[in-house]
């Protein structure tokens, strides 16, 4: 009995004795004497019994997190936050929920290691060392999250600290490390966060997945984006998406199904027209017939956003480059085959050339003509027909081209302030106006005078105008 009774006074001295020792522990705290602190808690940090309680380790992440807080102590224990930062983690394995922290002395060192690593996050920030920078940042992130979530901060409004999260975006930005930037902005942009100083995460993000094709999260957050800042051209990150990452058979469903339905604005309408005009660019196995199909996809685009907006100039000049393209290739054909009747001609003269020197009598002389004629002549016929054709399909090509390139100049023309874009397109507009005039006007040249002077006024109009309209 003796026995057992000295056992129970030698625990309950032992506990004592380590109450004692916290009691000590905390008059320095409170008397804010930071390294007899220190020197206190590493004292403990000897003892089993204290280390098997949480408020040990509570005490020794606050002391730690003051040390690291304090430039000159920092200085002097460098490793502090690295020790702070392990007590606290400690101290919340086995105090779950946080639920003695009030009665231990509260939050305190939450703030102080997350006020202590935005610091340092910011310094570096402002050296340019920014994967340093965005580790700081995070750490000061992962403390504030805490504190937000235990509703420690002063303003339960609070739900993140936009500052920190912005700031590991941009170092991360700056590090070339786009997907941790677009992690940090993403949760940002969740929040749907628009204040002006925002919107560019927005436009990081929507250029960020349109390069890693991620097709969710670029729709996600242009979806937001558009909601937020809607003055903003979002029309044309959609069409870079597309155009970047869908294939052709994708981007034409997309563009036939948005038109039928309505749903392409005149943005969109332009940015498929550019699309579709650069297919032969982009897609080197496309055989001329297909390159041919889609300039005319894209100059029915352009043709659609003119229609929404008939001021927009450019938009029915490149539907008149288009066709005048066109135009002129039936132009090198027609020309192409010219020359073939040319050649043709040459080739059955010198066929015939011994046999025309050897007639002597008229009637000989009369039957080699007539038989040069008729060899020629059926040579000949298949490709004057295909002339005749091409010449019809010339003059529609021309026509629409002239009518589209006359409806860009007449609503540039006397625009008090044009840009450079607008005084190029003027210039090409009466050199292109002029030529296909003098196409027109040479149609009807000793056939019909009423056509050719009519024509001939309109080139000379255009004419007159080369070189008025300067860059």
């Amino acid at each position: 009995m003796k026995k057992i009774l000295l056992v129970l006074m030698f625990a309950v001295a032992a506990q004592i004795a380590s109450a004692q020792d916290f009691k000590k522990l905390q008059n320095t705290i409170l008397l804010q004497k930071w390294e007899d602190a220190k020197t206190e808690v590493d004292k403990l940090g000897n003892d089993p019994k204290a280390q098997a309680k949480a408020e040990f380790y509570y005490y020794k992440a606050k002391i730690y997190a003051v040390l690291f807080k304090e430039a000159a102590l920092r200085a002097k224990y460098p490793n502090a936050g690295d020790v702070a930062a392990a007590a606290l983690e400690k101290y919340g394995s086995m105090d779950v929920g946080y639920t003695k922290i009030k009665d231990l002395g509260g939050a305190d060192v939450f703030f102080d290691l997350y006020s202590s690593y935005f610091q340092i996050g910011v310094k570096v920030f402002n050296e340019k060392s920014w994967i340093p920078a965005a580790e700081n940042f995070i750490k000061a992130i992962d403390y504030i999250d805490v504190i937000i979530k235990n509703k420690w901060a002063a303003s339960s409004t609070i739900t993140m600290d936009t500052t920190s999260l912005l700031y590991t975006g941009y170092a991360y930005q700056n590090a070339n490390q786009f997907d941790n930037a677009a992690k940090y902005y993403a949760r940002l942009a969740d929040s749907k966060v628009s204040e002006p100083v925002y919107l560019d995460l927005y436009r990081f993000l929507v250029q960020h997945y349109t390069k890693v094709n991620n097709e969710p999260a670029f729709f996600k957050y242009l979806g937001v984006a558009k909601s937020l800042y809607p003055k903003e051209p979002w029309d044309e990150y959609e069409v870079d998406f597309i155009d970047a990452n869908y294939d052709l058979a994708k981007k034409t469903t997309l563009y036939d199904t948005e038109d039928a339905a309505g749903k392409l604005s005149e943005q969109k309408y332009l940015q498929f027209g550019d699309l579709f005009i650069n297919v032969k660019n982009k897609e080197k196995d496309l055989d001329s017939a297909t390159q041919a199909k889609y300039s005319l996809k894209a100059a029915d685009a352009f043709k659609k956003a003119f229609q929404l907006n008939n001021n927009n100039a450019l938009a029915i000049f490149n539907v008149g480059i288009i066709y005048y393209n066109i135009f002129g290739e039936y132009d090198d054909r027609i020309g192409a085959n010219i020359r073939s009747l040319r050649g043709i001609s040459s080739s059955i003269e010198d066929e015939f050339a011994a046999k025309k020197a050897a007639a002597k009598t008229p009637q000989a002389k009369a039957a080699v003509n007539k038989a040069i004629a008729d060899k020629l002549a059926a040579a000949q016929a298949p490709i004057k027909a295909a002339n005749a054709a091409l010449e019809v399909e010339l003059q529609k090509n021309m026509d629409i081209a002239i009518e589209s390139i006359d409806k860009a100049y007449n609503i540039l023309k006397d625009k008090a302030t044009k840009s450079r874009t607008e005084n190029n397109v003027l210039s090409k507009s009466v050199d292109f106006l002029a030529n296909m005039y003098t196409i027109k006007r040479d149609k009807f040249r000793g056939k019909d005078a009423k056509q050719y002077d009519l024509y001939d006024a309109k080139f000379k109009e255009f004419d007159a105008l080369h070189g008025k309209y300067g860059n």
